[in-house]
């Protein structure tokens, strides 16, 4: 039997040499950490410790004393947010600022809890299809109506319409005060009139009260001048008339004066005129001193021309035209209507000193025949007789 020496030597022992039983580099930590058998912490691990003992300690403090070091309680705090709450009730005005817009209008900040919403059809007066035609853009700071609130998220409801319909309303009760003309986009109509947009509000002016013969259809997207008939906020009713600004333009032009205007339209009876918004009648009569059988041969709508006025009606809102008073010769505007345009001016000039020496003739033989038993008031009357039939005579 081998001893046990020899059992035991031929066992694979590994060596017992001091350099074989480090560890590789890699697993082996600094010298420097290794104090009193237990690791020291690193600097990021320090910090992360101290956060946690913060975290500890402040959870802490608000499940055992959640109220310590807070100057005010929650009450306080309900308080302080009331103080400064605003006034929701409907018709109520406040200021916001838009912060956020999208295709069904703008999202407004009012400095307070609720939220408040400008929809699309309340940002203006207008039709539009987004609040960016309005001028509603983020960071507009604008006055605000509140006309509702949402039941579902308290979320309250804007308008700018409103604030711009009464102020449409005052300045429109304004101008009528004033008698002012304005002017009116006509935008629709029906057989009983138009309707004309004036300063953001719809108002409709009856066929009776527009100054020419014309349809709904021949008025639409033009622009007419108009007076204010009623003004009534609480109906909803706006009644204009062109009749009446008609009349008041017509004022300003007086008889013998030569004015540009526009063949609008021919009837048999004659043309119609557009001068400058309004429209005066070319009887066929006026047009030459030589007869005009057709119409059409000597004017066609469109064209351009100079006309004089011989008359007009304030109160039907009519007025007389002529061109044969302007022709130099008779029949110059069948031959030569260039020539009677070139010499407008010139042929009207001539017209008026005729008149002029008319009211002398007339005015002198009224101070040679003056019968005591003539009224004075007759006199004025028939001086307008004489001076009337002399100008019918040129």
């Amino acid at each position: 039997m081998a001893s046990l020496a020899q059992h035991v030597a031929g066992l694979p022992c590994p060596p017992l040499s001091g350099a074989s039983r480090r560890r590789p580099a890699a697993q082996r930590r600094p010298p420097s950490a290794l104090v009193c058998g237990t690791y020291a912490l690193t600097k990021d691990e320090r910090e992360r410790e101290r956060m946690r003992q913060v975290f500890d300690d402040a959870s802490e403090r608000c499940r055992t004393a959640p109220m310590e070091g807070v100057a005010f309680s929650p009450d306080d705090l309900d308080t302080a947010v009331e103080s400064t709450d605003i006034d929701t009730e409907i018709g109520s005005l406040i200021k916001g600022t838009v912060f956020m817009t999208t295709s069904n209008g703008a999202y407004i900040d009012i400095q307070s809890k609720s939220t408040a919403f400008l929809p699309l059809d309340e940002a203006c007066l207008l039709d539009i299809d987004n609040v960016e035609e309005a001028g509603i853009r983020p960071g507009l700071v604008e006055e605000f109506m509140i006309i509702d609130e949402n039941p579902g998220d308290e979320t309250l409801i804007l308008s700018l319409q409103a604030i711009q319909q009464e102020l449409a309303w005052e300045r429109c009760r304004q101008l009528q005060a004033e008698d002012v003309v304005v002017t009116g986009k006509v935008i629709g109509g029906n057989k009983g009139g138009v309707v004309a947009l004036v300063d953001g509000l719809k108002g409709f002016v009856p066929f009776s009260q527009v100054s020419s013969k014309t349809t709904a259809e021949e008025l639409l997207e033009k622009e007419l001048p108009l007076k204010f008939v009623e003004v009534d906020e609480e109906q909803g009713r706006l009644v204009l008339s062109n009749r009446k600004a008609m009349a008041d333009s017509q004022a300003q032009l007086g008889i013998g004066s030569v004015v540009l205007g526009t063949v609008e339209s021919l009837k048999p009876y004659g043309a119609f005129i557009d001068i400058g918004g309004i429209n005066g009648l070319l009887h066929v009569s006026q047009i030459s001193h030589d007869r005009v059988a057709d119409i059409s041969t000597v004017l066609q709508p469109g064209d351009t021309l100079k006309v004089m006025i011989l008359s007009h009606d304030r109160e039907r809102g009519r007025v007389s035209l002529s061109t044969k008073k302007l022709e130099p010769t008779p029949g110059d505007m069948i031959r030569n209507p260039k020539l009677v345009f070139e010499k407008a001016d010139e042929m009207a000039q001539i017209f008026r000193q005729r008149i002029a020496q008319a009211e002398a003739m007339a005015r002198a033989d009224m101070l040679r025949f003056q019968p005591e038993w003539i009224d004075p008031q007759f006199r004025g009357h028939l001086r307008t007789i004489v001076v009337g039939c002399t100008f019918g005579g040129f």
